[in-house]
């Protein structure tokens, strides 16, 4: 999914000071929470968690927040290296604080973040050869891009750092002033203030054990379904649980544990939106459009034409999309200037009153956590003339070198995306502040439009739009991320020098990490990108052919397809609408768009998983709420975490050349008795 799916809330006890709790504890400098040893424990994590984003970027696209398992696993490794030397009887050992758990957290965090922005399973990969011929484009050297190391790793290095820049000089604004919430960095640091409390600490060890535990079975269970892949549509992921009619049109459970995982932390409403928009396209439109060969589409097309089925499903899905984050930019957009004027009009008035979450409500008098940690976060500044001229210089440097990497992209279309990318990040960040939704990817969407449009299609408006894109959305997310970030470190007292250090190191070990982790999948798996394969990428089709709707308009679609399309528009909008005046009750059961446009091209086969474990964290929740709301999220990382790692030994075995031995493969009982006739008949 375009955006990462909430994490569950960690939440204090109103009435309790944490810092009370911690107020005998000395709070390191800010060089001694940036550790060697926290770098080396977020190195190791940013690319365990790089491996399972990938899988995720390039199966289906939705990301679940991987914050928790990032605290909590940092908490583990380095508690225990603690603990370990101190047994040993190792002289000046430091003891593990919460403020170096903060800098793993964001570190790692940073790092497995840039395999999402960076686009491998959206508009990097989509400028490739693979992905065009899936388009049905006329060969046009001048729009494809194919990938290689070395141009996706100076690429993101040129881009990644500016959104950091940006918006450093706004900290304060934002964290103190404005006081905005930013639910996941809040509850990340709850989370993390938990751990290093006595009781925090012995529930912490648990839930390692636990998802150290489902590591194993998800990793063993992905071990043992390898073994029956040795064909096209071998093994497990192609059993028909539904029957075989239901397979063919993708109904189907694949057994797939990362998919469980993702189902059990997800919101309810997110798995049953998947599901619903699978059961829409796949179960009654397609079969309808598909009747329709030879009327609304020639019936002699390649199966990957544009102009055919494949059309219609890529094209609706994009116009869900598309409505959907227009409504939720020129939503957050509003509620973002909504509060601007009314913080700037309280500002003016008198002395510095910030609104709440809702906007409207004054905040009391400050308390003592807030004196304290708002001493700790003006105490270590980080100067804004550094900021601003880093990021004059890397802007420079990204306008000279980004049009050399990509020369479809002119100079001055670089320099236009940088002269507006600080109002777009400060926007997506204070949104981000009052809602926790970051639109970098709709930001993304709009320079593949207006940068496409604008370069033109005889100049290769194509890769330049993407590539415009890439530029954006590289600004955009980071400058969210480091703010949720300031917001975490804010409230476990970790420095602002520690927090955008941390950031700046995490994300230029993603920048090496995260394409080193794509070109491993890359090389070891021929078929992907294809449609049918173990990892179709189809957000790949999905941003390259909005960058062709860009530069060729709507003439291509085939017919009726512009029609549905607008159908599809006005209904994501008019969904979103009805959420927003339904109210909280209501909303609950409405669906989401942009969730119900996922399996429009790829299938409804992993909204089943999800659903699935949607039922087990419904079940478990309604017989042990308190234990689910402590574990779930655990057994679901272990889950994730061991389906995704095993594919590193998957990618080794394929590189080398080894095969699966074994082909499980299910017939119809009509083909299964021709095909052993014909074994019979062999020599």
């Amino acid at each position: 999914m375009a955006r990462k799916v909430e994490e569950e809330e960690y939440e204090e006890d109103e009435g309790e000071s944490i810092e009370r709790v911690f107020e005998g504890q000395e709070v390191p400098d800010w060089k001694e929470q940036v550790t060697a040893r926290a770098l080396a424990v977020s190195a190791l994590l940013g690319f365990m968690f790089s491996v399972i984003v990938m899988k995720l970027n390039l199966t289906t696209g939705i990301i679940p927040s991987l914050n928790v398992s990032a605290g909590l696993l940092g908490f583990f490794l380095l508690h225990s290296w603690t603990r370990l030397l101190d047994k040993a009887g190792i002289p000046g050992v430091k003891p593990f604080t919460r403020q170096e758990n903060t800098v793993v957290q964001t570190c790692v965090v940073a790092c497995s973040g840039i395999a999402f922005s960076g686009g491998f399973g959206s508009y990097m990969f989509g400028m490739s050869e693979r992905i065009s011929e899936q388009s049905g484009e006329v060969r046009d050297e001048d729009s494809i891009k194919n990938p290689s190391l070395g141009w996706m790793i100076g690429f993101l290095f040129i881009v990644s750092f500016l959104g950091l820049f940006s918006v450093v000089p706004l900290r304060k604004i934002m964290i103190i002033d404005y006081k905005l919430i930013y639910p996941s960095g809040t509850a990340t640091a709850h989370l993390i203030n938990s751990f290093h409390t006595p009781q925090g600490a012995k529930l912490a060890k648990l839930q390692v054990k636990t998802l150290g535990k489902f590591f194993a079975m998800s990793f063993s269970w992905g071990f043992f379904q390898w073994f029956y892949t040795g064909g096209k549509d071998c093994g497990f992921s192609s059993f028909p649980t539904l029957g075989l009619e239901a397979r063919r049109q993708k109904f189907y459970f694949d057994f797939s544990a990362t998919y469980l995982g993702v189902g059990m932390i997800c919101p309810y409403l997110v798995n049953l939106s998947v599901l619903l928009g699978g059961i829409i396209s796949w179960g009654i439109m397609w079969p309808i459009i598909e009747h329709k060969k030879g009327d609304w589409y020639p019936a002699d097309l390649k199966p990957s034409s544009l102009r055919g089925i494949v059309g219609y499903r890529v094209f609706i899905s994009i116009s869900l999309i598309l409505g959907d984050g227009l409504y939720n930019f020129l939503k957050v957009l509003t509620r973002t200037m909504t509060a601007l004027v009314a913080q700037v009009r309280g500002m003016m008035s008198g002395p510095t009153l910030p609104i709440s979450e809702a906007g409207g409500d004054l905040t009391p008098a400050e308390t003592f956590d807030d004196q304290r940690r708002t001493e700790l976060f003006m105490k270590d500044q980080i100067p804004n003339t550094l900021a601003l001229s880093a990021y004059v210089i890397t802007a420079v440097i990204s306008v000279i070198t980004v049009p050399r990497i990509f020369h479809q992209l002119r100079w001055y279309h670089v320099a236009t995306s940088y002269v507006i990318a600080p109002v777009l990040a400060f926007c997506n960040a204070y949104g981000c502040g009052l809602t926790d939704w970051s639109l970098a990817t709709t930001y993304g969407k709009l320079a593949i439009f207006l940068v496409g449009a604008w370069a033109g299609a005889s100049n290769g408006g194509i890769i330049a739009g993407l590539a415009a894109c890439g530029v954006m959305i590289g600004i955009v997310s980071t400058a969210s991320d480091l703010t949720q970030d300031f917001k975490t470190g804010y409230m476990t007292l970790a420095s602002p020098r520690s927090m955008f250090v941390s950031q700046v190191i995490g994300t230029a070990m993603g920048c090496v990490i995260a394409p080193s982790v794509f070109w491993l999948f890359y090389k070891a798996f021929g078929d992907i990108g294809t449609p049918g394969s173990e990892y179709p990428s189809p957000n790949a089709l999905v941003y390259r052919n909005m960058a062709i709707l860009g530069v060729q308009g709507l003439g291509s679609l085939p017919k009726h397809c512009l029609d549905l399309c607008i159908v599809f528009f006005v209904g994501a909008i008019v969904v979103n609408l009805a959420r927003d005046l339904a109210g909280p009750n209501i909303a609950q059961f409405i669906p989401l768009p942009m969730a119900m446009a996922i399996p429009f091209y790829l299938g409804p086969y992993f909204g089943i998983d999800m659903c699935i474990g949607s039922l087990i964290r419904f079940v478990w929740d309604h017989v042990d709420g308190a234990r689910a709301k402590a574990f779930a999220p655990p057994v679901a990382s272990g889950l994730i975490c061991g389906d995704g790692i095993w594919t590193l030994p998957q990618s080794v075995l394929a590189l080398a050349g080894v095969r699966p031995p074994i082909c499980m493969k299910f017939l119809p009982r009509a083909t299964n008795i021709q095909v052993e006739a014909f074994i019979k008949s062999l020599p």
